[in-house]
């Protein structure tokens, strides 16, 4: 017993030395350093390196090039704008993340490392001091789909305690590649509502973000296929139909499991670029469903045939929706946009048309910075 009792106390102490060791193996370079000018400094350890660079959306050219001195690699950036910014190191050629920095958001496929340089809108991206709201990993029944799947629900601050209380219902969809996962992540939703609502400049609401693949049933690592699938644009079931079709599935179990309005001025509807053309037509084929829509660089397009219903007779489906006056349709899109000139025609007939519609146009392309924006700018206008 004396050995047995000596054995585990040696197997506990070796346990601990494992999970401890990070402690005293941690670099000690700080990177990235936020100046006191917003302007920011990279280090990266790398004494027998050739050429390192940093990749990110602070820079003209996509890269810039570090300097190294006594094996520290560095660079520091003009002062940058309050914002989310993503980057990671090429040294030699080989992409690679900063070791210093533990904070890292997936892309589709990628990894970069982030951080966020604090001011102005970029506020809302961070998580202050104020109420919060709950996100939860839902898995629902589609009949639709014939399958489980998976979405994240945000509630908000109060949700738990104010038993009596309903709430209006926003669903907000993601882009080619994305899932589930992609607002809360890379769109900062959680804690832009948080503030928006902290600061009385948004309603309180319930956010549903579900994962637009329709023969997926959840995000990358978190469904059957385990590890074995490979994140990437090409996923199945994207813009045939098929998650228009299944989508009064969602609305129903979030109506029946959730203390929520169940009509039409108390619904809202948006997404990003692949989400955008959802949104579209998931608006016109259920015009009863949504008061507010929201297309973000929307693929804002019409087939010129198709055998499915949701895309069957689309100006006729417009029409009809628009006959049924919309409480609000925003359309927001960067000047540099590769879905510009789609949006274009689509504004163009609802301008020949006379509907209105709120647009607005950003600076830049098809990015994360543009749709965080366009969501700080959306949310404010819902449910009023």
């Amino acid at each position: 017993m004396k050995h047995l009792t000596s054995f585990f106390i040696s197997l506990l102490i070796a346990t601990c030395s494992f999970a401890q060791q990070a402690l005293w193996s941690g670099s000690q370079i700080i990177s990235p350093e936020i100046n006191q000018d917003n302007s920011v400094t990279f280090r990266l350890h790398a004494p027998k390196a050739v050429k390192v660079l940093v990749t990110g959306d602070f820079t003209e050219a996509g890269y810039a090039e570090l300097v190294e001195k006594d094996g520290i690699w560095t660079y520091t950036t003009a002062p940058l704008s309050p914002e989310l910014y993503s980057y990671s190191f090429v040294v030699d050629g080989l992409t690679v993340r900063d070791p210093s920095n533990v904070y890292m958001i997936r892309d589709v496929a990628s990894v970069t490392n982030v951080f966020i340089v604090g001011g102005g809108r970029a506020d809302l991206y961070k998580v202050n001091d104020v109420p919060h709201g709950s996100v939860s990993k839902v898995w629902y029944h589609s009949p639709t789909l014939g399958m489980n799947r998976r979405m994240t629900v945000y509630t908000p601050a109060g949700y738990e305690q104010n038993r009596r209380q309903k709430y209006p219902v926003f669903y907000l969809l993601h882009g080619a590649g994305g899932d589930e996962e992609s607002w809360m992540d890379l769109g900062r939703t959680s804690q832009i509502l948080d503030n928006l609502i902290a600061q009385g400049k948004a309603e309180p609401m319930i956010v549903v973000m579900t994962n637009g693949n329709a023969g997926e049933s959840a995000a990358p690592g978190q469904c059957p296929d385990g590890f074995e699938r490979i994140p990437g644009f090409q996923q199945r079931g994207m813009m045939e139909g098929s998650f228009e079709m299944h989508f009064p599935d969602v609305v129903k179990y979030i109506e029946s499991n959730y203390r929520v309005f169940k009509d039409k001025k108390h619904r809202a509807i948006a997404g990003l670029s692949m989400g955008g053309f959802h949104s579209m037509h998931i608006s016109k084929y259920y015009p009863d469903m949504f008061d507010y829509v929201g297309l973000f660089s929307a693929a804002a397009r019409f087939h010129e045939s198709s055998d499915c219903p949701v895309y069957m007779n689309e100006k006729a489906q417009i029409d009809a929706q628009f006959a049924k006056k919309p409480a609000l349709y925003w359309i927001a899109i960067g000047n540099t946009d590769f879905l510009y000139q789609e949006n274009v025609k689509f504004r163009n007939y609802l301008d020949e048309k006379g509907y209105r519609y709120e647009y607005v146009e950003s600076e830049g392309g098809h990015i994360w910075k543009n749709w965080r924006i366009y969501l700080t700018e959306f949310v404010p206008k819902l449910f009023k």
